[in-house]
């Protein structure tokens, strides 16, 4: 596997790219639940295959780059991207698991995407494991994946090089009350250092269609949500840091233009941005930038935020 550090490109894959479409590359027809048992009971399908599973059901969508590694951090002993591959084949081929791949005039991603089946529904509930996955979940837009991939990749980011990492939480649920909305974010992040503990909360956002307009209206839930906010709200006992995922440093500039011009700043905390591909360097001390504005130009200027917890 190639490691973070080693990725040279400029622009991050969870990038939504003009014109781009998500395409089906799983399996047509038919297989029956009595296939997929003797298959279990000869030991073609075992527990690996039901704990990558439960990682799809957990993350909703994921690539096999991100399957792999949160496996290995796990400890699990998963040999390889290659075998990792093949199970996913496997259970691509059983219905278990489907995938997808995004494609556009510039050609065709490089990764591909999984997400659940019907069957794989029916395996993770015979073993008492939640699973709310219904149809409709494979039909969200390239925006609404590319969003869910980001904030998977932010989470492994913090597993595997943040010391101080404590927990996640995949979608954290907040409640916007005065506007009566209950609304999710896309990963939420508990750090821990000397018994002291900080949460942060991370929203992506991607350049997908009218997504000036989408962003304003979440902002505004953050809003209602941090004016609002009282001790414990959606389980927080003191408020967290919004951190705003952007596809790259010229679009934290457009993102922060318009939560300015639409006067959607959060009341008595900082706003904090980042990008995919800075959860990419070999520490994330520097991955978090703020915008202040240069008392001497007026304008508003980037700098780097040095959170000590995340060295």
């Amino acid at each position: 596997m190639v490691e973070d550090n080693e990725i040279k490109t400029e622009v991050s894959p969870f990038a939504v790219r003009e014109g781009e479409i998500k395409v089906f590359d799983g399996k047509d027809g038919y297989v029956s639940m009595n296939q997929i048992i003797h298959k279990i009971n000869i030991g073609h399908i075992s527990d690996i295959h039901f704990k990558i599973m439960e990682l799809v059901n957990q993350f909703e969508f994921i690539t096999s780059r991100q399957m792999y590694q949160i496996l290995l951090n796990k400890g699990e002993d998963i040999k390889s991207q290659d075998k990792l591959n093949n199970k996913l084949e496997q259970l691509v081929k059983s219905k278990i698991l489907t995938r997808y791949y995004f494609t556009g005039e510039e050609g065709k991603c490089i990764y591909r995407v999984y997400c659940l089946e019907k069957m794989g529904k029916y395996l993770l509930n015979s073993r008492g494991i939640e699973c709310k996955w219904q149809p409709t979940d494979n039909t969200k837009t390239v925006g609404m994946i590319k969003k869910r991939l980001a904030g998977n990749q932010v989470i492994i980011a913090y597993l595997r090089k943040v010391k101080a990492f404590d927990s996640f939480t995949v979608k954290p649920q907040l409640t916007a009350k005065k506007l009566g909305k209950v609304f999710k974010c896309h990963a939420g992040i508990k750090l821990t250092k000397n018994n002291k503990s900080i949460n942060l909360i991370f929203e992506a956002v991607r350049r997908e269609e009218e997504w000036e307009t989408k962003l304003i209206d979440r902002m505004k839930y953050y809003v209602d949500f941090y004016e609002n906010f009282v001790q414990f709200d959606s389980g927080f006992e003191i408020k967290p840091q919004l951190v705003l995922v952007c596809e790259d440093n010229k679009h934290m500039v457009e993102v922060l233009k318009i939560i300015v011009t639409n006067k959607l700043e959060l009341p008595n905390i900082k706003l904090l941005f980042t990008t995919d591909l800075r959860q990419n360097a070999d520490s994330l001390d520097k991955s978090l930038v703020e915008f202040k504005i240069d008392e001497a130009t007026g304008k508003y200027k980037m700098e780097e935020v040095n959170l000590k917890i995340l060295g």
